[in-house]
């Protein structure tokens, strides 16, 4: 495998970046380091949008999965949104997270609708873009209307495409709703443009014939009305009229990301990205744009995702050649555009220059598109090819800068340079201090040195692992939840940390930035909690691992045990199962981006909150649900026998979609090693022997905590547990053999 050199950074999952990835899966660069950040795991298909809010389509079928996506690109993915871009530094900053380096990036991060100059707070305004805020809004008004007294009044602004569109959909769904419910009419809708006429940017004849399907639907249209103020019921316009809504739908001309006036790139009189015939940022060469986010300099075009397609291939091209040191190709963008607008029922229109159709076939021709297109990126290959060698003719003179690669040294040869090490530590945000840490990265010495309080015992733990996904921070962040999970399984208060990380073979510089994120990742969670990195190790190796060596204290009297319950005894879980089946899934792309935000979700909460609870309760034995899964953890709590345990299968708390993979095969690779069921435990209830044993033998990373204690006690602890912010389970009880 070639050793990466350079990072590329997509900035925003839009149209033409699916098309970026699809090509870089189909055809690795050798030397090249890809990683998408998206605010969101799956990026809607904008043409679809119509289809969604007429009740045509299912919001899976109008998204990409950008996990699967990457993963098939052999690309990291960050979920995570962008406050700014630090030129100077080439570097992405967030709020939440460390700053992400890049070498090479590219924006296709979409746009919003230019808001109101006034917009009063509670206005009732909802822009149609980004879909995934929208969306949600949606659901919320068709519940509204349904629950109604009255007929309420809903305001579409805007007469582009997107705005007729809009309002066709939301008609057409409307009136679904009505006739099914039997129902009279609760629905005044309006439409509003500032524009003289309806489609601008087509011929006069398709806005003519586009505002006779409005007057047939009883929509009330408004044109030269421009809505230069939306307050508490009412529209405002620039003449000073005054039009009652109860509920404004904004879809008008688009505007640029925030962070994007203040990036320093160089752009139009309307923010967006200035870029030359090779969809190249005019006044920085390292940076390209393209889609609703980009101008195109002597190209100018419509912000439509029709053009925002066509962009992809040129743009994953210019990448390619960009990261090579390669001369750039020209873009050549089409003059004009087929659109087809859908008219709400499974009708549509499709124009284009002087000409135009409208009919149910259109529709149907509409649909065979988009689901064309989605298909591409839905219905990915399960095994991506090899990556080339790096001798191959395009590949980056950068590689040679690494020297040969057929033998690389073990021993200490195999440790990762000072200079890599110092400069990631340099780049960590300063941890704070603890008065009981002597020694530590705030003093760095040969050993850590810390000090245990009087009274109490020292508690050691170490765990970790290799990476099962492509952000190294949120890596960290987990890895760090994993391993802390030990020390509040025996009542201990966490203190510091060793790291031990095991970096991939890249240019120096990348992996500087592998060490920094991952380090940033483990800080975060652990200083979250109390502790603090006090030192570790680090050596190359076929692929980023890291482990983490936990110390902590605990009141000898208060220690905790796992091998303690008692007869009578209630079972309580504190996370759900299912972290092996999710993980297994989505390394073969068969994990909805959805069952993998809830997994990462749960495996980046720590213990920490639930261990602060349990202090104060009368707890009889306690361990934590990790890779021996939940059978093999519970078995261990009984090991010493004269107990027997009873699950109440339908009481397992389980991930999203973890029992349907379960069901279909799914197996984490350690479960053969797991799947013995103790004796000792029954399970009570079970619907699908063969699923439900597949969760109880799954391995958990970063589960919860498994807690025995009297069952007097278990309302008041699962109330307390929900109060500190924790959803635990009762699961079944402990009985004498």
């Amino acid at each position: 495998m070639t050793p990466p050199v350079t990072d590329l950074v997509l900035l925003g999952g839009g149209h033409a970046h699916l098309s970026v990835l699809k090509r870089f899966g189909m055809r690795p660069q050798p030397g090249l380091r890809i990683t998408l950040v998206s605010d969101g795991s799956s990026a809607p298909y904008s043409g679809m949008l119509p289809g969604l809010i007429a009740g045509h389509y299912t919001p899976e079928e109008m998204h990409v999965d950008l996990h699967a996506l990457a993963r098939f690109a052999g690309a990291r993915f960050v979920d995570a949104t962008v406050t700014g871009i630090d030129l100077e530094s080439r570097r992405l900053r967030f709020a939440d997270r460390p700053p992400l380096p890049f070498d090479v990036l590219s924006i296709n991060a979409g746009i919003t609708p230019a808001l109101p100059a006034r917009l009063r707070d509670g206005a009732g305004l909802t822009p149609v873009k980004p879909i995934a805020r929208f969306y949600p809004r949606w659901q919320a008004l068709l519940a509204r209307v349904q629950d109604a007294t009255r007929p309420l009044r809903i305001a579409v602004v805007g007469g582009g495409a997107g705005g007729l569109e809009l309002a066709l959909a939301v008609d057409y769904r409307l009136r679904q709703l009505r006739d099914a419910a039997g129902q009279p009419r609760r629905v005044q809708l309006a439409l509003y443009t500032a524009s003289e006429r309806l489609l601008p940017g087509h011929a006069p004849g398709a806005g003519r014939a586009l505002a006779t399907v409005l007057a047939d639907r009883g929509i009330a249209l408004h044109l030269a009305t421009r809505i230069e103020e939306v307050a508490d019921g009412q529209l405002i316009s620039a003449a000073g009229q005054r039009f009652a809504a109860d509920e404004t739908l904004w879809v008008t001309q688009a505007a640029p990301a925030p962070w994007l006036a203040t990036a320093g790139l160089a752009v139009d009189t309307d923010g967006f990205v200035r870029v030359n015939g090779q969809l190249q940022s005019v006044s920085h060469p390292f940076v390209f744009a393209a889609g609703d986010c980009a101008s195109v300099e002597g190209a100018a075009r419509p912000k439509a995702g029709v053009y925002a397609v066509r962009q992809g291939l040129p743009l994953a091209e210019n990448l390619r050649r960009a990261a090579a040191g390669q001369p750039l190709r020209a873009y050549h963008a089409q003059r004009d555009a087929l659109a087809i607008l859908a008219t709400g029922p499974r009708s549509a229109i499709a124009l284009r220059g002087r000409w135009r159709l409208h009919g149910i076939w259109v529709w149907h021709w509409k649909d065979f598109i988009d689901r064309r297109f989605m298909r591409r990126f839905q219905q990915l290959p399960l095994a991506m090819p090899d990556i080339p060698d790096m001798t191959a003719p395009n590949a980056s003179p950068a590689l040679a800068a690494l020297g040969p690669l057929a033998m690389r040294c073990g021993g200490c040869g195999s440790k990762v340079g000072a200079e890599i090490l110092r400069a990631a530590i340099r780049d960590l945000q300063p941890q704070g201090m603890r008065a009981d840490v002597l020694a530590g990265l705030h003093a760095a010495d040969d050993a850590a040195v810390t000090l245990v309080p009087v009274g109490r015992a020292a508690v050691h733990s170490i765990d970790g692992f290799r990476s099962f996904g492509a952000d190294p921070y949120l890596f960290g962040r987990i890895t760090a939840a994993h391993a802390l999970s030990d020390l509040y399984a025996m009542g201990a208060t966490p203190q510091s940390a060793l790291a031990y990380v095991t970096l991939p073979l890249a240019a120096p510089g990348l992996m500087q930035r592998d060490l920094s994120q991952v380090l940033a990742g483990a800080i975060a969670t652990l200083n979250a909690d109390g502790a603090l990195l006090v030192g570790g190790h680090t050596a190359e190796g076929a692929e980023l691992s890291l482990a983490l060596a936990v110390n902590g204290h605990v009141d000898p009297a208060q220690l905790a045990r796992k091998d303690s319950p008692q007869a009578g005894d209630v079972l309580l879980l504190t996370k759900p199962l299912g972290t092996g089946v999710v993980l297994a899934a989505a390394m073969r792309g068969l994990a909805s981006a959805s069952a993998i935000d809830a997994c990462l979700a749960s495996m980046l909460a720590t213990n920490a909150a639930a261990a602060r609870v349990l202090t104060a309760l009368p707890v009889h034995a306690l361990t934590d649900v990790t890779g021996f899964g939940l059978a093999g953890h519970l078995a261990e709590m009984l090991r010493r026998g004269g107990y027997r345990a009873r699950l109440d299968a339908a009481a397992l708390p389980v991930l999203p979609d973890a029992l349907a993979l379960a069901a279909s095969g799914i197996r984490s690779s350690l479960h053969r090693q797991n799947a013995r069921l103790d004796p000792a435990i029954a399970i009570d209830g079970v619907a699908s022997e063969e699923t439900l044993a597949a969760l109880l033998f799954d391995p958990q990373t970063s589960g919860g905590l498994l807690i025995a204690l009297p069952a007097a006690v278990a309302p008041r602890a699962l109330a307390a547990l929900a109060t500190a912010g924790v959803q635990a389970h009762r699961i079944g009880t402990i009985e004498a053999v």
